[in-house]
C-alpha cells in the first residue's frame, strides 16, 4: 500500500466511436469522459452528479477498467490501470467493486444466493473448502440483515430493497478498498432507500472503505459525500467539500441544481433557477464553455474559451470564468482544465 491518494485520474477522456455508410467508417465520436482530474483519499466519499446522460456511469465503469479509456490514466494505490494488461489487473479486482443500479438485472436469476456470494470466493481461490465458503456467505448475510436460511433462494424471491442488499454484499465480499456505487438507490422505493444508504455508511466505517457515489438525489450525496464533484457533458465543472458546495455553489450549473432541490421547510425556500433548453450532444458539443448556451449569465467569453477549474480556497474550485476574481484571491495561477492539481492540497481530511 503507497502514501497519498487511493485513487488518481489524471485527464481521463473515454470517447466512443461512432460509424456510418456501407463501410462503417468512422463519422465522429461521442465524448462520454472528456478529459476529467480528481483525487480521491483513502476512506472517503466523493459524491458524482449530474443530468443523465452527462457522463457519471460511464466515468464510474472507466474508474474500473470496465470501458476502455481513450486518454488519460487511472491510478489506484500508486499502479496505472490504464497502462496494465487484463492479467496484470486481475489481482487488483478484488480490491475494486461495483455496485451496479438494478438489482432486478444485476443478480443472476438462476443462481441461488449461496453461489452468487460464494462466487468471488471460488474465482480468487480465497475459500479452502465449501466450509469455509458457508462461512463466508453466512457472515455477509449477518452483516446486510439477511437471514441465513435466504442462501438456498434465488433473486425472485427477493424484494428490490433485499436484492440490492445482495449486490452490496457480492461487492464487499473480497473486502475491497474501493467501491464504486453507481447509483444504488435510483430502483428502489424512498422508503427503502435511507435503509440502503445507512448501510453504506455503517460498511465504510466498519471497513474504511472509498467510496465514489454515482446519484441524482442531491439530499442523498449530501448526506453522504466528504465532496462532491458536479459534471456536465462529460467534464467536472465543479468540486468542493460537501458542506461548502451546498453552502455556496459557484457554478451557475450547481446553482441550478441545487436550487431544485425541495426543501422540507415552506417558510425556507430557495429561489428556482429554471435552465433552459435541454443538454447538448456530447456527439457534437459547443465550442468554449459546454454550459454558455444554456447558461443565464453567460457572457462572449464563454463562447469561445473553455474555462479551467479555478481553485477558491478550502478545496473548492469551479470551471467558471465567473469565479476567476475569486480564484486570485484564494490560489495564485488556475488550475489545468478538467484538473484539481492543488485544491486537493487543501481538501479536509476525510471522516
Amino acid at each position: 500500500m503507497t502514501e497519498g491518494p487511493l485513487l488518481q485520474v489524471e485527464g481521463l477522456k473515454v470517447h466512443f466511436p461512432v460509424r456510418g455508410g456501407l463501410l462503417g467508417r468512422v463519422r465522429g465520436a461521442v465524448r462520454a469522459v472528456d478529459g476529467v482530474s480528481f483525487d480521491v483519499a483513502r476512506g472517503e466519499t466523493l459524491g458524482l452528479v449530474g443530468e443523465s446522460g452527462c457522463g457519471k456511469s460511464t466515468l464510474g465503469r472507466a474508474l474500473l477498467r470496465l470501458v476502455p479509456s481513450t486518454e488519460g490514466h487511472v491510478r489506484f494505490d500508486g499502479q496505472d490501470l490504464t497502462r496494465m494488461s487484463q492479467r496484470a489487473l486481475r489481482p487488483l479486482r478484488r480490491r475494486m467493486q461495483l455496485v451496479f443500479q438494478d438489482p432486478y438485472a444485476s443478480l443472476n436469476p438462476r443462481m441461488t444466493v449461496r453461489d452468487i456470494l460464494g462466487e468471488p470466493f471460488d474465482i480468487h481461490g480465497l475459500a479452502r473448502g465449501p466450509g469455509e465458503r458457508e462461512r463466508e456467505v453466512a457472515a455477509l448475510l449477518d452483516a446486510m440483515g439477511l437471514p441465513r436460511e435466504a442462501m438456498g433462494r434465488q433473486p425472485h424471491e427477493f424484494s428490490g430493497g433485499q436484492r440490492q442488499r445482495l449486490c452490496i454484499a457480492r461487492a464487499i465480499a473480497l473486502r475491497p478498498d474501493l467501491v464504486v456505487a453507481d447509483e444504488p438507490i435510483s430502483a428502489l422505493d424512498v422508503s427503502i432507500q435511507a435503509q440502503i444508504v445507512n448501510l453504506l455508511v455503517d460498511l465504510q466505517r466498519e471497513r474504511g472503505l472509498t467510496y465514489v457515489f454515482i446519484a441524482h438525489d442531491l439530499n442523498i450525496v449530501e448526506h453522504v459525500s466528504t465532496r462532491v464533484a458536479v459534471m456536465y457533458l462529460g467534464r467536472i465543472v465543479e468540486l468542493a467539500p460537501s458542506a461548502a458546495l451546498y453552502r455556496r455553489p459557484h457554478h451557475p450549473y450547481t446553482q441550478a441544481l441545487l436550487s431544485a432541490v425541495p426543501v422540507p421547510d415552506p417558510g425556507h425556500s430557495r429561489p428556482r433557477l429554471l435552465v433552459p433548453g435541454e443538454p447538448p450532444s456530447p456527439l457534437a458539443p459547443p465550442p468554449g464553455c459546454a454550459f454558455h448556451p444554456r447558461c443565464p449569465q453567460a457572457m462572449e467569453r464563454c463562447r469561445h474559451e473553455s474555462p479551467p477549474l479555478y481553485p477558491l480556497g478550502g478545496g473548492h474550485a469551479a470551471a467558471c470564468f465567473l469565479a476567476e476574481a475569486e480564484s486570485r484571491q484564494a490560489a495564485p495561477a488556475p488550475l489545468s482544465a478538467g484538473g484539481v492539481d492543488g485544491v486537493l492540497a487543501q481538501s479536509p481530511s476525510p471522516g
